[in-house]
């Protein structure tokens, strides 16, 4: 999963809500209904990947068109094409997003549509998404039988009256239950590797935290340069390396394996 973090804060939703705290029960797929998939579309301002969105309509704006809106986060393209996912909202704060009484019960995420008819862009979407509820599941300890999609709220009586995303997953083959599997075996052998950033509350290097795993140096980068102008210390380490130094050695293996078996200790 490739997270990032920018947050609504021009939003009504997240003004008056940010505040409050709440526990998730449950998930609700939606996809955005126009054929736009930059995420720039939706997400803003522009960290230096999303690219500009001269027109300003962003969901970081009061009232988005002007509607009361707010979900917690995007899935679509960055500027260069590749595919990630942008939160909006904390996950602990309610959303504006599903209509009906699951605002108070489910997440929810939009992922952005295209033309509907490319299989790649599909297929990157789809895997992020999933990605993104095994991670939210392992968080909040949600149920994956409690991962719905926006069609399926209103049929529960719980949400607004929309056909996304049964419109688009039959297209190339998925379906809720297909994804609902896909989470389900995600659970069962994936490690997340995004967590979600947190404050520092002391300056004693008493826990350390991961902020995030890229697989492109400038998005590493990019979250380091946003952390630390929060005030958070951050540095960027290759996956595996344990010494520091900037390579993954025999030595790196070595050690991972004598802390396995007790030998060592991680002293992190």
């Amino acid at each position: 999963m490739n997270l990032h973090v920018q947050l609504a804060t021009k939003n009504e939703c997240y003004i008056k809500n940010s505040g409050t705290k709440w526990t998730p029960k449950g998930i609700m797929v939606h996809s955005t209904g126009c054929n736009n998939p930059n995420l720039k579309r939706y997400v803003g301002p522009d960290d230096g990947l999303l690219g500009v969105n001269t027109n300003n309509n962003t969901w970081n704006n009061y009232r988005p068109g002007g509607q009361q809106i707010c979900c917690h986060a995007f899935i679509g393209k960055l500027k260069d094409g590749s595919v990630a996912t942008y939160q909006i909202l904390p996950w602990t704060c309610k959303g504006w997003n599903n209509g009906g009484s699951s605002n108070s019960t489910h997440l929810a995420f939009e992922i952005c549509e295209d033309g509907l008819t490319d299989k790649t862009y599909f297929n990157a979407v789809y895997k992020e998404a999933v990605e993104l509820c095994v991670y939210l599941c392992k968080t909040f300890n949600i149920s994956v039988k409690n991962i719905i999609d926006h069609s399926e709220g209103y049929k529960k009586g719980i949400a607004s009256n929309h056909g996304d995303v049964a419109h688009w997953f039959p297209k190339f083959g998925k379906n809720m239950d297909t994804f609902r599997a896909d989470v389900e075996a995600g659970l069962k052998g994936a490690v997340t590797q995004v967590q979600q950033p947190e404050s520092t509350e002391s300056k004693a290097a008493k826990y350390i935290v991961q902020a995030g795993a890229f697989n492109k140096k400038e998005y590493a980068e990019a979250m380091v340069e946003k952390l630390k102008k929060a005030g958070i210390n951050a540095i960027i380490r290759i996956n595996g390396d344990v010494d520091g130094d900037d390579k993954v050695t025999a030595a790196d293996a070595r050690s991972v394996l004598r802390k396995s078996v007790g030998l060592e200790a991680d002293c992190a």
